[in-house]
């Protein structure tokens, strides 16, 4: 199953993304990307908190230290979809390789990967990851970024808790993340 789930408003959707303090701390500071950030790659945003801690190992791999919540606009993360293209052909959804190959050209990837427990162990269905590059990474940041908050000490405590047997404690601490209405979006395994 392929849903995207995230914590949302009216007005904006919340996506994580890892970096070093050398990227986080200003972007903290000013509220939007700035020092450091590279606007000439390809960034991914992911609404899922849990998946999240898994690709940052809960804000400890190196280059990770500082797990970030980004609020940016619907309307924002809603061009980000209608411009993406899977991250990898799937037969059904292309009509050949060739067809998923063009689509490439897209200045959005959506990828879906397994969701994650608190023990960051793969869940049955698929959390996405949306990877920005070319028009959209200054999109993302001069247009759609509303707010950020450094959410590393909140990771740092749902962690403890799961290390010490806390799961009740860890899950009430998660970020309310529920079912995102949109537009299908793409699938891909």
């Amino acid at each position: 199953m392929r849903q995207i789930r995230a914590c949302y408003d009216a007005d904006s959707i919340t996506v994580y993304q890892a970096y070093s303090s050398l990227i986080a701390e200003p972007a903290v500071a000013a509220g939007r990307f700035s020092t450091g950030f590279k606007r000439d790659r390809m960034t991914w945003i992911k609404p899922s908190f849990l998946w999240m801690m898994y690709r940052s190992g809960w804000a400890a791999k190196p280059g990770q230290e500082h797990v970030l919540a980004i609020r940016i606009r619907r309307e924002g993360f809603a061009w980000a979809l209608a411009n993406s293209a899977l991250s990898s052909y799937e037969h059904g959804v292309h009509a050949d390789r060739a067809q998923w190959q063009r689509s490439l050209r897209a200045p959005v990837r959506v990828q879906w990967d397994p969701e994650r427990d608190l023990h960051l162990r793969p869940l049955p269905y698929r959390a996405i990851q949306i990877g920005l590059s070319g028009e959209a990474v200054p999109r993302y940041v001069d247009e759609w970024t509303l707010g950020i908050e450094d959410v590393t000490a909140a990771c740092r405590e749902i962690r403890a808790l799961v290390v010490a047997g806390d799961l009740a404690g860890a899950a009430a601490r998660l970020p309310v993340e529920r079912p995102y209405p949109l537009e299908p979006v793409p699938a891909a395994s």
